[in-house]
């Protein structure tokens, strides 16, 4: 978490071409031997940022109690950080959403991370409704599942909502949308 971070704050600095990977690891404390070992790119640097939420969202929902809806799971529980750490997270988790509107690179490891979590919600959601993974209902979830998460910390870090909510208060009300379907 710490490389992402450090990569994250120089991004949000500099951009990413003028970063080097040379100038992450020692921001980080690290030899530039060390950050390869953890990485394969600049941009990837910060990807544990952006699994962090996620991984802790699917654990969550994972244990949460049967007779409760998951989407008390997904809006209502912080991490398990202190404030202090969090606070500091949800700010580099801010800048760097804002950067992958205009840094390709990084808009693809955030549009991978998601990918990379639809199959672990839909995991989640067919287990808790006793249907395989593969098939259509939890897999269709899962993407509108991941899809209003997606959209909303892209809403909450662009400032695009005019009325700002924070970002519980955001996702909360992404999946009341997404949960009122194509109705209208």
């Amino acid at each position: 978490m710490e490389i992402a971070r450090e990569a994250v704050r120089l991004f949000a600095d500099r951009g990413v071409a003028a970063t080097t990977a040379e100038e992450i690891a020692a921001a980080a404390g690290i030899s530039q031997r060390t950050l390869w070992r953890y990485t394969s790119s600049k941009e990837l640097c910060v990807r544990p940022l952006l699994t962090y939420a996620l991984d802790f969202v699917i654990a969550l929902m994972r244990s949460w109690p049967r007779d409760r809806p998951l989407a008390e799971a997904v809006v209502g529980t912080s991490t398990p950080q202190a404030d202090g750490a969090r606070d500091a997270d949800a700010e580099a988790l801010r800048d760097l959403v804002r950067l992958t509107r205009t840094e390709p690179g990084l808009r693809a490891v955030w549009l991978q991370v998601h990918h990379d979590a639809e199959p672990a919600f839909a995991e989640v959601l067919a287990e808790r409704a006793g249907h395989g993974s593969d098939d259509l209902e939890p897999r269709v979830q899962a993407t509108l599942l991941n899809g209003a998460l997606r959209v909303a910390v892209e809403q909450w870090a662009w400032g695009a909502d005019p009325q700002p909510l924070p970002l519980s208060g955001t996702i909360h009300r992404a999946l009341a949308i997404a949960r009122s379907g194509l109705s209208d």
